[in-house]
């Protein structure tokens, strides 16, 4: 009876059963944490909260303490609980020989085997269970009643005296069958909102990820745009030295060409002068005779002197150097346009440094010629004497790079002269090197924009063309190549920048750099290669 008696102390007044996770109300009443809760919830929008117990109110939802000591006595009496459930439960009747029990009477609360069981029937109808020696969660506290009816305005189980009499009279209540589906479709929707719960903790955690990896972003690029400007003011200072520097050299040059002049007036200047006193000399002889002959001489050689030195005087005008303000004006603008070609290329895109591209004399026809840099290529009237070679071209004037590109992204720049044909592409080392497939943009090895007569634009590739439309004439091409991304570009490098075309697909071989040229064309490699970040 003790052991009942605790159990009924340790019973939320709400589910009944022993407290899980107790919390304490401002009233010292205690109750399961999920059980007040949901009570609580029940009461949300009605203006009041109050207590299940003693029906105190709050205006606000009230606060839900944990009481830890009461939690520690519940699991000690339940591990106890336990224990004592473990052994067998034995029949009430069978007192000279004692059977284990196979239902308990709640009404009786007695536990029977099967003949005692069997008797029991007969005589009544009550309310059977599995074999248990605890009655105090099954019965009502107060009226000591079998707990048939759940009130949902209070959230606690009653007896049918509870119902009739005392503070829950006039409440709605259910039989405890149906407030247990009710219950059921509870948990089916908690089980829901507990999984969208789950999902939107999910979703805050993939955003506080991305907020993370975002300020990491913010923080690369703000070094990054830093290294930049450091860079451009390094760049700045280049340019300017450059403009100096030019300006100095014009400076000493002009003033070597005024110092060497000045002396040469000097020494003129001084034989004018020994020249005058002579002279001087002269007009002041008395005899005529000694004058007149010494004159007639010297005044010959002084008329040719001064014919002389109209000349020279003419020289000495024409060849002092003054400041070239239009050369000086020209550095600054080359300058100017190299320091912002070069922010542009590197704004545009995360470039490393770049490399040289060069084009491979093995492999051009006789009929191109490459500029000593291996930069330049042109359409070249007289033949190339060049040994025949497997990679050479015979049948087309064409050439590619020594350099491939067999992964990562690139891109570089090529100006093209303002001819009727022309072909700048990218190709594979295996395209042919003779016969009518080993034309660009004639096999499935090449990929091109070209133009033709009348200054007609097209894409090529495996003979497959698409004609293009530029605004304007190319002069300037910007080639960019993603080789895992399949991604070939082309640009039009004008005011503004226009796009050409663009190949898609899947790259199987190295990637060289390819050129026709018809007759007068012409075509240079004007950057290097820039290999882009990922």
């Amino acid at each position: 009876m003790a052991s009942a008696a605790l159990g009924d102390e340790l019973s939320c007044s709400i589910c009944l059963n022993f407290y899980t996770e107790p919390v304490s109300l401002r009233c010292e009443h205690n109750f399961c944490g999920d059980c007040i809760v949901t009570a609580l919830d029940t009461q949300e929008g009605s203006g009041v909260y109050s207590c299940p117990e003693c029906r105190d109110e709050y205006v606000e939802r009230p606060p839900l303490e944990k009481n830890r000591k009461l939690c520690n006595i519940v699991e000690n009496f339940r591990s106890t609980q336990q224990k004592e459930e473990k052994s067998e439960i034995l029949c009430t009747y069978c007192v000279d020989s004692p059977a284990v029990a196979v239902k308990t009477c709640l009404q009786c609360e007695t536990s029977m085997c099967d003949k005692h069981l069997t008797a029991h029937n007969k005589a009544v109808e009550h309310v059977l269970i599995e074999p248990t020696s605890s009655f105090s969660s099954k019965k009502c506290s107060i009226h000591k009643k079998l707990l048939e009816y759940y009130c949902s305005e209070d959230a606690v189980c009653l007896c049918v005296s509870c119902c009739l009499v005392g503070k829950h009279k006039g409440h709605e209540v259910e039989l405890l069958e149906e407030a247990l589906e009710k219950k059921e479709k509870l948990r089916n929707v908690l089980e829901k909102m507990t999984v969208k719960s789950e999902e939107t903790e999910k979703k805050i955690l993939n955003l506080q990820d991305h907020m993370t990896k975002s300020q990491e972003k913010v923080d690369d690029e703000k070094k990054r745009v830093t290294a930049l400007f450091e860079d451009i003011r390094r760049q700045l200072e280049v340019q300017e030295q450059r403009v100096l520097s030019e300006i100095s050299r014009q400076v000493e040059e002009v003033s070597l060409s005024v110092t060497r002049l000045t002396k040469q007036l000097e020494i003129q200047n001084d034989e004018l002068s020994r020249k005058i006193g002579y002279f001087e000399k002269l007009c002041n002889v008395t005899d005529p005779i000694t004058v007149l002959q010494d004159a007639e001489s010297d005044t010959d050689e002084v008329l040719q002197d001064q014919e002389s030195d109209t000349g020279d005087e003419n020289v000495v005008e024409s060849s002092v150097h003054d400041l070239d303000d239009f050369m000086i004006s020209l550095v600054l603008h080359k300058s100017i346009t190299d320091l912002i070609t070069n922010m542009q290329l590197k704004t545009r895109f995360n470039i490393q440094d770049g490399t040289d591209l060069r084009l491979d004399e093995k492999t051009a026809h006789t009929s191109v010629a490459l500029s000593d840099d291996l930069r330049t290529a042109s359409f070249s009237k007289m033949e190339q004497n060049r040994p025949e070679l497997p990679q050479r071209f015979t049948k087309y004037n064409q050439v590619m790079s020594v350099e491939s590109f067999s992964h990562g992204r690139h891109y570089w720049e090529v100006e093209v002269g303002d001819c009727r044909d022309w072909d700048v592409a990218v190709c594979y080392p295996s395209i042919e090197r003779d016969g009518d497939e080993s034309g660009i943009g004639h096999n499935n090895k090449s990929w091109s924009p070209c133009i033709y007569e009348n200054n007609e634009y097209a894409s090529l590739h495996d003979s497959q063309g698409q004609e293009l439309y530029p605004e304007c004439p190319v002069k300037r091409l910007g080639i960019y190549l993603d080789y895992e991304g399949g991604r070939l570009s082309f640009y039009q490098l004008s005011d503004p920048i226009g796009h050409l075309h663009t190949f898609t697909t899947t790259f199987t071989e190295p990637l060289h750099a390819a050129f026709y040229l018809d007759e007068e064309a012409w075509v240079k490699i004007v950057s290097p290669v820039f290999s882009i970040k990922s």
